[in-house]
């Protein structure tokens, strides 16, 4: 039979693991902002004219939800087929999260149509799938994971 002392201690400790978790959380939520940041301003230096490997900003929607939130977004041609896109979305204006996905593309002549998955950690929505367009002016993708689904609408910034 537990003591109350020992009933106290216990009781200490999951809320201690409760704030270490939360507090992982909110590191891996939040960290590569720096990098990211760098990274964006290389890209808007290194920018290609009539190509869609550049930097992009715009917005998400949830169709599900209805929330939104800004969207940056560095797309870095990795194949003549492939392009990497590294997303940066803001929630309720504080949260960012990350993440990168892996775009296979299908040329096509004034726009490039791609599709790719990500899989994000269980408590963001698991497995992601994107497909859309871009030009090179206007980025467009609609995403869909187990319990939500949206659109990313984008333009190259100035």
């Amino acid at each position: 039979m537990k003591t109350n002392q020992q009933k106290s201690q216990n009781g200490s400790g999951s809320a201690t693991r409760c704030a270490f978790a939360f507090l992982a959380m909110l590191c891996l939520v939040t960290s590569g902002c720096s990098t990211f940041n760098r990274d964006w301003k290389q890209a808007g230096a290194a920018a290609k004219k009539g190509g869609i490997d550049s930097r992009w900003q715009g917005t998400w929607t949830s169709d599900a939800s209805g929330h939104s939130g800004a969207l940056r977004c560095i797309l870095e041609k990795a194949s003549e087929t492939n392009y990497l896109a590294r997303f940066d979305s803001t929630y309720k204006k504080v949260l960012h999260f990350k993440s990168t996905v892996m775009l296979n593309a299908t040329n096509g002549p004034t726009n490039v149509r791609f599709t790719g998955e990500a899989k994000l950690p269980w408590w963001a929505g698991g497995l992601y799938r994107y497909e859309g367009v871009a030009s090179p002016t206007n980025f467009f993708s609609t995403y869909r994971c187990k319990s939500d689904h949206g659109t990313f609408q984008m333009i190259r910034p100035d």
